[in-house]
């Protein structure tokens, strides 16, 4: 795919329906590719040796979750689809471009034409290991940029529940009590004023940084790269727009480095609040332990005499999560709104639940209408700028992991 546009085929795997007219959109501006879109939704049947123990009465979003874990090249010649596995295999033979949110190949040998792929989600993780990533050089972009919006609403979701105590107004509602003597003012607060961490200023963590800016509070920014002046600072990737901090001009202070001693300078900060956006890498895994709550915990807002409340929409391993919960119940955190877990899905009987204060969703905080239509819409941007012999957004460097 080149200033001379030959002709290319584009095969989509995706778990929902084709939205309607992106293959006919997809077309009238790339009228050189082929293309061809197939619905995992058809793929009804689970691995035979892997139903026993799994639970479908939570319906379509949980078969999804169970399939992104199995289709992996090991699972791949157990895969049973209305459409049926031979048809897969050629559609990945025939293929130049591939967008899926996770089924590839099941190595480089049986996609000998595909030269970009485009993944719906914003990283690679749960791909790391696979020959795609690991033995080819085939392009790979993914879907970041894209999340900020309903992430950061998550996270402003979870953290105003808290500070307002929702969940112990809405037990009264639930009860008919009108409850006003229940509803002290030493256990509320707003935002104006406190200090929030974010730990990741991409696309997600600027939009973070925005919601959270316009409720009065100072931002205080981490990256493992320096951003010591102002055009280093700026936002290079997608942004949609009217989201995200482009310039960089929201933090009040930037800290960075890939050191403990300098990730514990910015979380001695006095943090109200610390936001989790870092990508999962091997020098990220459980970067946050009991040494990181122990430097939060002593260093509160000495104005609020809060402890800091700790937020993770990124991936639960960037937490060590058995180090979380002593720091919740031994109160050096004043509690936690966690997206994301170890395992997933999270077993029924892991002390995590249990845990003081914390507040657990089933990894959805990116879900929502605008997903397909912003991630299709990333994906064709980048074609176009592939066609102008330009660098494409969120192009994977695998040697960094993202």
């Amino acid at each position: 795919m080149d200033a001379e546009s030959t002709e290319q085929d584009l095969l989509i795997v995706s778990w929902e329906p084709e939205p309607e007219g992106i293959s006919k959109e997809i077309k009238r501006r790339f009228p050189y590719i082929n293309v061809t879109y197939f619905c995992l939704r058809d793929a009804s049947k689970l691995l035979a040796n892997e139903t026993d123990h799994l639970d479908l009465q939570g319906g379509f979003r949980k078969m999804r979750y169970v399939f992104s874990e199995l289709f992996s090249s090991r699972h791949f010649d157990d895969l049973e689809t209305a459409t049926s596995r031979e048809r897969l295999v050629e559609l990945f033979r025939k293929a130049t471009i591939l967008v899926t949110s996770s089924l590839l190949p099941p190595s480089p040998q049986d996609a000998p034409r595909l030269k970009l792929i485009h993944l719906f989600s914003a990283g690679i993780d749960h791909l790391a290991k696979h020959p795609i990533i690991v033995d080819s050089n085939i392009d790979i972009t993914t879907s970041s940029g894209i999340h900020g919006p309903p992430i950061a609403e998550w996270v402003l979701l979870n953290t105003l529940a808290f500070s307002k105590q929702y969940n112990s107004t809405y037990e009264l509602q639930k009860q008919h009590v009108w409850g006003k003597n229940d509803y002290p003012a030493s256990q509320r607060y707003d935002w104006v004023g406190k200090r929030v961490g974010i730990a990741g200023y991409g696309s997600i963590g600027r939009q973070v940084g925005r919601l959270f800016f316009a409720l009065g509070c100072t931002v205080l920014a981490y990256t493992a790269s320096p951003r010591p002046t102002p055009s280093s600072r700026q936002d290079h990737g997608y942004v949609i727009p009217g989201t995200g901090d482009p310039s960089g001009a929201i933090p009040a202070a930037w800290f960075s480095g890939t050191t403990r001693v300098a990730f514990h300078t910015f979380l001695s900060q006095h943090l109200d609040i610390l936001v989790i956006a870092l990508p999962l890498t091997s020098s990220t895994a459980n970067l946050v332990s009991t040494e990181e709550f122990g430097v939060l915990s002593a260093h509160p807002n000495p104005v609020t005499g809060h402890k800091c409340f700790v937020v993770n929409i990124s991936r639960g391993r960037i937490i060590d999560q058995p180090a979380l919960i002593s720091a919740l119940n031994g109160d050096l955190l004043s509690g936690a709104a966690l997206d994301v877990t170890v395992p997933e899905p999270l077993p029924k009987d892991d002390p995590l639940w249990d845990a003081k204060n914390v507040t657990i969703t089933p990894h959805i905080s990116a879900i929502g209408m605008e997903y397909q239509t912003r991630a299709y819409n990333l994906f064709m941007t980048n074609l176009a700028r592939k066609e102008k012999g330009e660098k494409m957004f969120n192009l994977v460097d695998r040697k960094r992991g993202y």
